[in-house]
């Protein structure tokens, strides 16, 4: 008879048991969410993922996530917007901090209100037994945004959604409902210093007709790890454009998790990874086209220099019933070193015949012919390797409409570059 043990569990591991077992009495939430808190630490005491689990391959969480800080003590102070006359909704250290603005067709309020009430204990289901960022979340969330945009509401300035921190550990979550017909856009920001341990679930729901652009930007500190989760599902002609960029944080996984569940929508994914030092940054997609008519398209820029490793895991599942789906993706990097390392991985899974599916992957370096065009012009090395980078990843931020956000995200990324170049 063979016995098999668990393995002997990780110092990460230990201490997030321990630290539910302080701090379960001071989460919020009845006697519902509690039961959805202990199956969520059950499967944390389980084992984190190791590369022996498929969608954790490339990112052995068991091996990388070293250690769990102790919560902070020096509070953080929430950012200045991104975008001039943004309505700004922040969380400070895992909790709301501030006032909430007063914006015609959105209705906000604090989500500790529908964990105590217990309305919210459904939305606290993990969507399977990969799903670690979902139990983490579950486990510890003790905060966060629930906001309603009202159908046919056109909001005139951008929602910015602030998680920050000053160090120890945060966990949030945002959940928004966007009505029929209405457009806004959502810029989620996740930001703060010291070392950390951050975990954020975001979910999205987008009535029929529903238009909306949703930023995530990601400029963690070098010491933190950052695991965030975006999930969305889209109703009927809903279209939905996912800008995500990674410019920051030590280790970092952020998942964007899509449900086409309505024919006629239309999902675009557009994302940047700034990678460097000796970060690991993972982005993966799951997308579902469940409807016949629906199109997606997908694409990611890479940027890797120093010893910092990157992946990118996509999969498109188009159902049976998923006649005239038309789903583009293309994952493309630039090593900026030779300690750079980048692992793609595009999958499509398709079960409908009538379909238009293609995906690609490339991995290059800067072009020495480029390069000696710009220098034999009088441009200094530095600056002709930084012109063609920017290049690189300039029409990613560029197809967005709104010309402030991206002015905005581009001030941003060459104070990056500055820093990296």
């Amino acid at each position: 008879m063979n016995i098999h043990s668990q393995p002997a569990r990780t110092p990460a591991e230990t201490a997030l048991i321990a630290a539910f077992g302080e701090r379960m009495s001071d989460l919020p939430g009845d006697s519902v969410v509690t039961i959805k808190r202990d199956e969520a630490i059950e499967r944390i005491k389980a084992g984190l993922p190791t590369r022996r689990i498929e969608s954790w391959h490339y990112t052995d969480l068991r091996r990388l996530l070293t250690s769990v800080p102790q919560p902070g003590e020096a509070a953080a102070a929430p950012l200045a917007a991104l975008v001039d006359g943004s309505a700004v909704l922040t969380l400070v250290d895992g909790a709301v901090a501030g006032s909430t603005p007063a914006v015609e067709g959105l209705h906000a309020q604090p989500l500790s209100e529908k964990l105590i009430d217990g309305s919210f204990a459904p939305a606290l289901d993990m969507r399977g037994d990969d799903d670690a960022i979902g139990a983490l979340n579950a486990a510890f969330v003790s905060d966060g945004w629930l906001l309603d945009i009202a159908a046919d509401a056109v909001l005139p300035a951008p929602v910015e959604l602030q998680n920050v921190h000053g160090g120890g550990q945060s966990h949030v979550r945002m959940a928004v409902r966007a009505g029929k017909n209405a457009k806004a856009t959502i810029v989620e920001r996740q930001s703060g210093s010291g070392d950390a341990l951050v975990s954020s679930v975001s979910h999205l729901t987008l009535a029929p007709g529903a238009d909306i652009l949703w930023v995530i930007f990601q400029e963690q500190p070098a010491t933190a790890t950052q695991l965030a989760q975006f999930n969305a599902e889209m109703g009927h002609g809903a279209r939905l454009t996912l800008l995500v960029v990674n410019a920051g944080g030590k280790l970092v996984r952020q998942e964007v998790l899509v449900k086409a569940a309505g024919e006629g929508g239309e999902f675009k994914l557009r994302a940047v990874n700034l990678l460097s030092g000796a970060s690991h940054t993972d982005l993966t997609m799951v997308l579902d086209h469940a409807v016949p008519g629906t199109t997606s398209t997908e694409i990611v820029r890479n940027v890797v220099t120093d010893r910092a490793h990157g992946v990118f895991q996509g999969r498109i599942n188009v159902a049976p019933l998923a006649q005239k789906t038309d789903a583009k993706m293309a994952c493309n990097t630039l090593l900026l070193s030779d300690d750079a390392e980048f692992s793609a991985k595009p999958e499509l899974e398709i079960f409908a015949d009538d379909v238009a599916c293609g995906h690609g992957a490339t991995v290059t370096e800067i072009d020495a012919n480029h390069l000696f065009y710009l220098m034999a012009r009088g441009i200094d090395e530095k600056s002709a390797r930084g012109l063609l980078v920017k290049a690189f990843i300039a029409e990613i931020i560029e197809e967005l409409e709104d010309e402030v956000l991206v002015e905005a995200l581009e001030n941003r990324l060459a104070t990056w570059f500055a820093e990296h170049g």
